[in-house]
């Protein structure tokens, strides 16, 4: 017998501990996408892949076939599977030196859900307009996989950070993508197949921030700016400045403010002497000095009204939409908090702290930027039950501390090529129907350049996809900000004419949304038209549906005299009116490029416009502004599309 030594027991543990390292990288792993719930695309060759050891044979079996890889050099494997026909759910195994089991696996239309904030918006924001179809969803065959926030400047990632496959139930809707949520249950009850989404999108982000680093050659600028934050110790340091001066803003604001005390509010008894404070309309706008925007930390107070029978009862506070951050106090204590301007201000209060007769609310707001505001067009309300209590009004108001306005931030996460390599590159071996996307907001700015990078971007993922043409659905942008009394120049105008002009590209539909929006919100709830609208889309793009699927699109002018007749292409069954007798928002200019307001009547399949200040048109424009008045659709109800006859600098 070899007596056992120390030495020799140390090389033991040693080769233990390499065994176990060497078998645990050697076991076989998939990317996240191919999990439990997936829904894999139908007709079409499916590649699944996964890692495993070099060379290591691996064995997938699903819907009784056996199908063989090993595992290259590098340790990536993949396997080809056939067209799969809709149906299951089925269970998928793989094995190699372990064994995997992907449960309830489901075969149907897989799409890509991409873009920004309206995009990425969930059902929980829609909840005051679809509370009830939350609580009674109930749909197996509809699934979502939300893909984690991630940027990288480096390369194209291998794999997703996490996430999982959900189905809708009253549990799960809440987190999903209105708009997908939409879109794909329409598919569903028009397919009648599994619909899955892959759910891809940030709020904020510009096109480029979804652009490859091939596709970015096109463009010198933004390709030398994602090369710079691959230094990671510039990134580091621009993230650290960035929060620096951020914190240092706060702890200003916070020292100057005269309704904190050592950091803590004192201005929120009902006994504070309102000699110092202003009235207040609520809804209405902050004050200014001479016109100039007052930044920094306003308080304001008023009373809520509590029935006797409802003392200590739990109520909910709707504070509408505030610019920009708040903090709102009841009785003296902190019932809710919002950072930013977008959120609605919906805040519970809690059992106890609600008493008979008047009860004080204290909202302190923090202006950032611009003018603050409690914006008008918004609900102010007490609820307790069944009793409402209407809190527009006259409040109260004191300026805490005036501030100049809070540093910008740079937000390296939008930058180009970060999210694409962060989160659109692992996708790209899953097989996909098409894409849906929802974006524009944030290149408004930039609205002469979006044309050309959008397309930009539709052909980028083809090719990266591998899948030649997919169907590439969008959404227009929506009416929003104030309505413009005269005609004149928009940024949203130009952003909607680049993404109408996108169409040119093979197998796009565009749903107009320029309809739903709302004037004083950025994020419309009614993404249940949106979805819907892509979905008709859908139709015809991907699904080879005749019928319409489009609103009125402008094809050509014709002028006589004094009138210009218009005519459209989507007309379906005819051009008709959303509201009203006779046809809005269009403007006409003569050789002086003036703009006015112009009457206009439907001629069957055509639009007369005219204006008696103008007396030799030459330009025709309809719905050019931020947020137009408009009601030309055609008798299936979708609405036309903004456009210009022109192309007149702006």
């Amino acid at each position: 017998m070899i007596p056992i030594t120390r030495n020799w027991f140390r090389v033991g543990v040693a080769l233990v501990a390499l065994l176990l390292s060497f078998s645990a990288w050697a076991e076989v792993s998939l990317p996240r996408l191919v999990s439990d719930g997936m829904v894999l695309q139908r007709d079409q060759e499916l590649t699944l892949w996964g890692w495993a050891d070099p060379g290591e044979s691996v064995q997938l079996t699903f819907r009784g076939s056996t199908y063989r890889s090993e595992a290259d050099a590098e340790g990536h494997w993949q396997v080809t599977l056939p067209p799969l026909s809709a149906g299951g759910p089925d269970d998928l195994s793989i094995s190699a030196s372990n064994q995997l089991l992907v449960r309830d696996v489901l075969v149907g239309d897989v799409w890509l859900a991409s873009g920004q904030s309206n995009m990425q918006l969930t059902m929980e924001r829609t909840e005051p307009l679809y509370g009830r179809l939350m609580a009674e969803a109930n749909n197996d065959q509809i699934r979502e996989f939300t893909v984690p926030e991630r940027y990288n400047f480096h390369g194209p990632q291998s794999d997703l950070e996490g996430g999982h496959w959900r189905s809708v139930n009253p549990d799960t809707i809440a987190g999903f993508s209105a708009v997908a949520y939409f879109f794909a249950e329409s598919v569903h009850r028009e397919q009648n197949v599994p619909v899955g989404i892959i759910n891809a999108s940030l709020g904020g982000s510009p096109v480029e921030a979804w652009l490859s680093e091939d596709a970015l050659q096109a463009y010198p600028d933004e390709l030398a700016e994602a090369k710079r934050y691959r230094d990671e110790a510039f990134e580091a340091q621009v993230i650290e400045q960035d929060q620096a001066r951020a914190q240092a803003w706060h702890e200003e604001l916070n020292a100057k403010d005269q309704g904190l005390k050592n950091g803590e509010p004192r201005w929120l008894g009902a006994d504070v002497d309102l000699a110092e404070w202003q009235p207040f309309e609520v809804p209405g706008l902050f004050p200014t000095d001479g016109g100039k925007p007052i930044n920094g930390a306003f308080w304001f107070r008023t009373t809520l009204d509590v029935p006797l029978h409802l003392a200590g009862q739990p109520g909910e506070l709707d504070l509408g939409k505030i610019i920009d951050a708040d903090q709102a106090y009841v009785n003296g204590v902190q019932v809710g908090s919002t950072g930013y301007r977008y959120p609605p201000r919906l805040y519970s209060i809690p059992p106890g702290v609600l008493k008979a007769g008047e009860n004080t609310l204290v909202v302190r707001v923090v202006s950032q930027g611009g003018r603050g505001a409690f914006v008008a067009d918004r609900l102010y309300e007490l609820r307790m039950g069944r009793h409402r209590q209407d809190l527009s009004g006259t409040w109260h108001y004191r300026l805490g501390t005036a501030m100049p306005p809070a540093p910008s931030q740079t937000f390296v996460r939008w930058k180009p090529l970060g999210l694409f390599n962060g989160m659109i590159a692992p996708l790209r071996n899953y097989r996909i129907k098409g894409a849906i996307w929802y974006q524009g907001e944030s290149n408004v700015s930039r609205a002469a350049q979006y044309r050309e990078r959008f397309t930009a971007l539709i052909n980028d993922w083809r090719q990266q996809w591998g899948q030649g043409d997919f169907p590439f659905l969008y959404a227009q942008l929506a009416n929003y900000l104030e309505r413009a009394e005269q005609p004149g120049p928009s940024g949203w105008a130009q952003l909607r004419e680049a993404q109408l002009q996108t169409l040119d590209a093979p197998h796009t539909a565009m749903a107009v949304t320029v309809d739903v929006g709302e004037w004083n919100d950025i994020h419309p709830l009614n993404k249940k038209a949106v979805g819907e609208r892509l979905a008709a889309g859908a139709s015809a793009v991907a699904y080879g549906e005749k019928g319409t699927y489009s609103g009125p699109v402008f094809d050509k002018m014709r002028i006589k005299g004094k009138r210009a007749t218009l005519s459209f292409t989507h007309t379906g069954s005819g051009l008709a009116l959303a509201i009203g007798d006779q046809p809005r928002g269009f403007a006409i200019a003569g050789e002086d490029r003036q703009f006015v307001w112009a009457e206009a009547r439907l001629k069957g399949d055509r639009v007369e416009v005219w204006s008696d200040q103008v007396r030799k048109p030459v330009a025709v424009r309809y719905g050019w502004a931020d947020n137009p008045d408009v009601n030309l659709i055609n008798k299936e109800g979708f609405p036309a599309s903004p456009f210009r006859t022109d192309n007149w600098s702006e």
